[in-house]
């Protein structure tokens, strides 16, 4: 790795060549969501968005869990001081989940520990998932009087309305074999595994032009509910097909020498 630095909130940024791994270090909080925390994560996603080198993102974390949700006792300090809480949609800053999904580089999670409440919601708006086996993930809200908002939206895009409505209205948690077999999970492998793997998709995906990448996140995010003639017309995001990579990307496959992306 290079020379990680690490924010007061608990996020540990580091740089691997182009791949920028982002890392939760509240591990005696099981890495939650703090106010500080959330909005470090937003700032330095934005970077990753602006920082052309940045190819791929990995979030990780330390500790035994990946990330149990939002501090709830950071939000018990705030009622006790009769301070008023606002919806995560609702507030001056960016919401998290929102960014992570916005972001044009791909993101992918590296879950060794506990996903759960805003930590599996976190999760899902990754782009892909690498997990331990045996990891509780799910939505305990409805078990606080918490609304889960990402969660009700995207959970049931992802699986069946049925049972994502099961996931939400019960609030029990599945583990990552069972999210692995509905297609939650890319990756199932041993605990001491999960960050190499997730380390090595990103690197994988960082071999290859930027502008395609980004161009292909941009498009599946903002075509999928959109019906087909709508979304092949879409044209979002950097246009590779008129860009130096893609002239580029053919020359070096006709070479047979790998290609010197330039992101233009």
């Amino acid at each position: 790795m290079g020379n990680p630095q690490r924010r007061e909130s608990g996020l540990v940024v580091d740089e691997r060549g182009h791949v920028r791994v982002l890392t939760l270090d509240r591990p005696e909080r099981r890495n939650a969501l703090s106010a500080a925390l959330q909005a470090d994560l937003v700032e330095e996603l934005l970077r990753c968005a602006e920082d052309g080198n940045v190819r791929a993102v990995v979030l990780a974390a330390n500790g035994p869990a990946f990330c149990a949700g939002f501090d709830l006792t950071e939000i018990r300090e705030q009622d006790l001081r009769g301070e008023r809480f606002r919806p995560p949609m609702n507030r001056p800053t960016r919401a998290l989940f929102e960014v992570v999904t916005e972001t044009p580089v791909p993101i992918v999670a590296a879950i060794a520990g506990a996903a759960v409440a805003g930590g599996f919601e976190l999760a899902l708006a990754c782009d892909l998932r690498v997990a331990a086996p045996g990891v509780p993930m799910g939505l305990p809200e409805a078990k606080i009087g918490m609304g889960a908002n990402f969660g009700s939206v995207v959970l049931p895009k992802r699986i069946p309305m049925g049972i994502a409505l099961e996931l939400l209205y019960t609030g029990e948690y599945v583990t990552s074999e069972v999210a692995e077999r509905w297609g939650l999970v890319n990756r199932l492998v041993p605990a001491d595994d999960v960050l190499p793997t997730a380390l090595g998709l990103a690197e994988q995906i960082a071999l290859n032009a930027p502008i395609s990448v980004r161009r292909m996140k941009e498009t599946a995010v903002k075509a999928l509910e959109l019906p087909l003639w709508q979304a092949l017309r879409l044209d979002v995001g950097p246009n590779p097909y008129l860009s130096e990579d893609r002239e580029e990307g053919i020359a070096a496959r006709l070479e047979k020498r790998p290609p010197r992306w330039t992101g233009r």
